[in-house]
């Protein structure tokens, strides 16, 4: 439930925060998302089932009524994300991750200003710095702009960042919603792709938010099972979307590449090879 002044006032957007035992970051998330200088919103906060101090660092803005708060056993982002969406009052839905900030206090307004006036667009997102546990840049995304540049990625590499998005919930509910993954952070590629049938794709070439690269690794086990998994995705889709082949190769290429002895060494060449060949690139 929202604060008193705004409680009458159905919210336009609805952010969703999924998180499980980031409460070292989620007062961070939370600031960010109160600082914006849209103010027609609610915060839904889904706790997928933290030990950490999660609850007690988010109970003071439970108890100004400044965010919905909803904890659940421990069943992976994909599930919370989808639950906070249906609690979700909001026309827009708005993601952002708990170890995540937004840096643009006129994110959500630009973002929904556009969506507003263009009603054929179903998702839109932006740009991201990469940031390490210390706050240190490592690295910046600046996506492709155009309904036409993302569709002749998307199906290389997903091109948008996951902590900028926001997208209309009328599109999502004609979707499966987020799909379950064994590396959480894959989960939204098919949303993605699936409301990319429903309506057109726009980035904002700014940055929106700071994201946090984890370095714990996934196990070689749920890696393989992902990196085939993509494979399989980029077949489902390739009637919709174009580059369908330069996809399906770089999606091998992938595979071979993380099981290749010797990765570090050939970083250089491989980035070269992202930028030459695929048009990729997720470092400047």
């Amino acid at each position: 439930m929202l604060g008193k002044t705004e409680s009458k006032k159905k919210p336009a957007v609805s952010i969703i925060i999924a998180t499980y035992n980031k409460g070292a970051f989620i007062k961070k998330a939370i600031e960010s998302v109160l600082g914006q200088s849209y103010k027609q919103l609610e915060i839904i906060i889904i706790d997928d089932g933290s030990t950490d101090n999660t609850k007690k660092i988010v109970s003071p803005y439970l108890q100004a009524g400044k965010i919905k708060y909803i904890y659940q056993k421990n069943s992976g982002s994909a599930v919370a994300r989808n639950r906070g969406i249906k609690f979700a009052q909001g026309k827009y839905i708005a993601i952002l991750d708990s170890d995540d900030f937004w840096v643009d206090k006129q994110k959500l307004e630009k973002q929904v200003n556009f969506l507003e006036k263009n009603s054929e667009y179903s998702l839109v997102g932006g740009g991201m710095i990469i940031i390490n546990k210390k706050g240190k840049k490592i690295g910046k995304y600046i996506p492709p702009e155009t309904d036409n540049d993302i569709r002749k990625l998307i199906l290389i590499k997903n091109p948008f960042a996951h902590s900028t998005v926001l997208f209309r919930k009328d599109k999502w509910e004609l979707t499966k919603g987020y799909i379950s993954r064994q590396i959480s952070s894959t989960d939204e590629w098919s949303l993605w792709l699936e409301m990319g049938k429903l309506g057109k794709f726009y980035n904002f070439r700014e940055v929106f938010v700071n994201y946090l690269r984890s370095e714990k690794g996934s196990s070689k086990q749920n890696l393989k099972y992902n990196l085939k998994a993509d494979i399989e995705i980029r077949k489902k889709y390739h009637f919709y979307y174009p580059n369908f082949w330069k996809g399906y190769i770089y999606g091998w290429f992938q595979y071979f590449y993380f099981f290749f002895p010797f990765k570090k060494q050939l970083f250089p060449i491989v980035s070269r090879l992202k930028r030459t060949i695929f048009n990729y690139s997720i470092r400047s």
